[in-house]
């Protein structure tokens, strides 16, 4: 299997997801802050709880953005974000004020809860059903009426709908992921996410 690196910039919930790629077979998969590590990476993972800005602020101060750079948007490697990580890769979050990597064209809105029925609470958390807008690589075998596992206040919106990968509901339609290229990127949870997310990281190994 190829190696794997997961991004610690200190905002990640890195253990559950190298327990997931581990289940889905990448027996290689490495925790890494360190350059060399990333300049030897097949695939890179760029996990994520919390706050925008806390993470751009971390990731900022870890110094490795410029290597990220170089691998993601020059050398074409795939890469993972999850979460938070998902996040950081738009170009920006109504959550905070640090500007985002930038990676895609889109932002990170909070909820509009003046669309939301009575009862609908934020953050959204829990499963919910996916609806795919395009096939991608990482979406193939995942089982029937595929369901995966949200926590989040905010959400993905892409400015080409051509990079809408997944959508969910809560209230309204929303992108739960993106594809642009060599880039995939989640709201979701998919190492909380079962046979669901499973089958999805086994296909990140496969990419």
């Amino acid at each position: 299997m190829s190696k794997i690196t997961i991004i610690n910039y200190g905002a990640g919930n890195l253990l559950s997801v190298n327990n997931m790629l581990k289940k889905a077979g990448a027996r290689d998969a490495l925790i890494t802050d360190k350059k060399e590590d990333i300049v030897k990476a097949e695939k890179l993972i760029l996990p994520g709880v919390g706050h925008f800005d806390y993470g751009m602020q971390e990731l900022n101060e870890s110094g490795l953005i410029p290597i990220l750079e170089q691998r993601v948007l020059t050398e074409k490697i795939p890469i993972l974000g999850i979460c938070l990580g998902a996040q950081l890769m738009t170009e920006f979050s109504e959550e905070g004020n640090i500007n985002g990597l930038g990676w895609v064209n889109g932002k990170t809105i909070a909820f509009d809860k003046t669309k939301l029925p009575s009862g609908y609470k934020i953050p959204h958390m829990g499963w919910n059903d996916i609806f795919e807008n395009k096939e991608t690589p990482l979406f193939q075998a995942v089982p029937e009426n595929p369901r995966f596992y949200f926590v989040h206040s905010y959400h993905l919106e892409m400015e080409n709908e051509k990079d809408v990968w997944l959508t969910a509901n809560y209230g309204y339609d929303f992108c739960a992921a993106y594809q642009k290229e060599n880039i995939y990127a989640c709201q979701f949870h998919p190492e909380k996410s079962h046979k669901f997310g499973l089958q999805l990281m086994k296909n990140f190994i496969a990419l």
